[in-house]
């Protein structure tokens, strides 16, 4: 394997069973060897796979980490094959990844609309736990030296963000990370109560500012920023209303980072005490954006399959294109991005 000749933050978005993605684009860059992850920030799918990727490098490296990830993605599988939320068969025969025909899905979706997962789950059951709790040694992610973790959740009772570093984690910190309070009650941590991450940082930069001298960040991202049209059933608008708000925490931040960048460059600001950051973004939303969001809940094989060989794509691609401009300049045009964010519309 080659030898790491940079280092890079990795910051990992949240999504469900498309998180599936994120594990191809970590296999590619760790089988690729030349990238040190300095430190991984994760948010519900994020959290998870970045935990696990810190088991993994503590147990055999950068092979070991990739052992891992393929040992939790195959558990998921594998705790979910005979669960009740299952593609249609119709869907099957069309090659639809969408759980939107799904007796069981359409069942829980309704549910869920009328009832609190107090009153569904009383006994909190949570099968993603068990996976989690038996893929994960977490006396190992505490006592990981070879990359840093933070794992982000939302506060309920301040709307606040937390971020949970590896000194202290613990599964249940990852579980309220990715708690979608429609599904799941809310994980108390010390007696407070927490929902996912996602609506308050999908996921968290700023720890990134302090806790290590890398200047480079790649986002891998699952969750489309933009899309063309309005959208008119009530299911898209719903999952438009969802996209937008776990995007938004990311896109301040992202904007943020870009205002710093412009003061640097003018010299309103000391480099001693702040530092530009390079950012790039790994993603392929003209597949992912193709996919419902109801397939966020499914768990087949060939479905997280179908999704890590697209991560490995991108990946790929990724670095055969962008690997020379770690450490020297950033791979994403934030004002571009941003040009028009805030201009007042006159007419």
């Amino acid at each position: 394997m080659t030898t790491n000749t940079k280092s890079i933050n990795l910051a990992l978005q949240g999504g469900g069973a498309h998180g599936a993605f994120t594990w191809g684009v970590l296999d590619r860059v760790l089988e690729d060897g030349r990238l040190w992850i300095d430190a991984i920030s994760g948010t519900s799918a994020g959290a998870m796979n970045a935990v696990v990727v810190a088991d993994g490098l503590m147990r055999n490296g950068c092979e070991g980490a990739r052992e891992s990830l393929h040992r939790f993605w195959s558990e998921v599988s594998r705790a979910a094959r005979f669960g009740p939320i299952q593609r249609a068969p119709i869907d099957m025969f069309m090659g639809n990844w969408s759980l939107d025909c799904s007796p069981g899905y359409i069942f829980l979706d309704f549910l869920t609309r009328v009832a609190s997962p107090y009153e569904l789950n009383p006994w909190k059951l949570n099968p993603l736990q068990d996976v989690l709790d038996k893929v994960v040694d977490f006396d190992l992610v505490r006592s990981c030296n070879k990359t840093k973790v933070f794992v982000s959740a939302t506060n309920v009772e301040t709307g606040r963000v937390k971020v949970f570093d590896r000194r202290g984690l613990t599964s249940d910190m990852v579980m309220a990370s990715a708690c979608l309070p429609h599904m799941f009650q809310a994980v108390e941590i010390d007696g407070v109560p927490y929902w996912d991450g996602g609506f308050m940082g999908n996921p968290v930069l700023f720890p990134f500012y302090d806790a290590t001298d890398c200047r480079d960040v790649m986002i891998v991202q699952i969750n489309p920023i933009e899309r063309k049209g309005a959208p008119k059933t009530a299911r898209d608008i719903m999952n438009r209303v969802n996209e937008i708000t776990f995007n938004s925490s990311l896109l301040k931040e992202l904007r943020s980072m870009d205002f710093v960048r412009r003061l640097v460059e003018q010299g309103k600001l000391d480099t001693k005490h702040y530092k530009q950051v390079n950012v790039h973004i790994v993603e392929a939303q003209n597949h992912l954006s193709q996919l419902g969001a109801s397939s966020k809940m499914n768990s087949e094989w060939a479905f997280l399959r179908h999704l890590f060989e697209i991560g490995r794509g991108a990946a790929d691609e990724w670095l055969d294109e962008h690997f020379d401009d770690i450490g020297e300049r950033s791979t994403v045009d934030l004002r571009e991005m941003f040009q028009g964010i805030g201009a007042v519309h006159q007419g």
